[in-house]
């Protein structure tokens, strides 16, 4: 398969795994034995974003803490069946599974910001980048740092990182090889992020 045609159905699949409402399912899991018995919608309580520290304000931490690792595994999920195709495959589910979690088309393109997505797809198409990434939140954390600052801190690195494997050609451990793909991965997948974020805080959130 030509790079062209696995960037086109990497892509595609990449969105579509995205796309996965795990906010929305763990939130009806969660609303089980209500009086009322609806299901909470977590785009119309406390911030309105489906993600995982919403979801632990309003839900529990317990449920928090599920929405984000469903998030990370469809980030992980989405580079490994791209990873089973080719490299150019890999990059392109990776960074359009960011895509489908926070434009998904069923809900009118009003998803999350696409972090935990990320995060995950470390996992499968830049691995070394996982282990850096957790240290950097987690000091951020420590330090008493916002979570923005947190993020913003966390996306100039996956670029810069990104940027500087490709340009040495450093070993990606189990992931594809470093090509310009992981370069446009990082860029645009940090770009999307930042955007949310941006969308998102004029609207008041600063949630994940």
């Amino acid at each position: 398969m030509s790079d062209g045609l696995q960037i086109i159905v990497g892509a595609l699949i990449g969105y579509v795994i995205g796309m996965f409402p795990s906010a929305d399912l763990v939130a009806r899991l969660a609303s089980r034995g209500r009086p009322d018995k609806d299901a909470v919608d977590l785009r119309a309580a406390g911030s309105g974003n489906p993600g995982g520290l919403n979801a632990a304000r309003v839900l529990g931490n317990k449920w928090g803490l599920l929405v984000i690792v469903m998030d990370a595994a469809k980030g992980a999920v989405a580079g490994l069946v791209g990873l089973a195709i080719g490299d150019a495959a890999a990059y392109a589910a990776a960074t359009a599974v960011i895509a489908g979690h926070c434009w998904p088309v069923y809900n009118g393109f009003r998803g999350g910001k696409g972090v935990a997505a990320a995060g995950g797809s470390f996992l499968a198409v830049f691995p070394p980048l996982a282990p850096i990434d957790a240290l950097i939140t987690g000091a951020t954390a420590f330090l008493g740092k916002s979570s923005r600052l947190a993020i913003k801190v966390a996306l100039v690195v996956w670029v810069v990182a990104a940027a500087v494997w490709w340009a040495a050609g450093w070993p990606m451990w189990w992931g594809p090889e470093p090509s310009f793909g992981l370069v446009a991965y990082a860029v645009l997948g940090a770009a999307m992020i930042q955007v949310r974020f941006t969308v998102s805080a004029r609207a008041g959130s600063a949630d994940l």
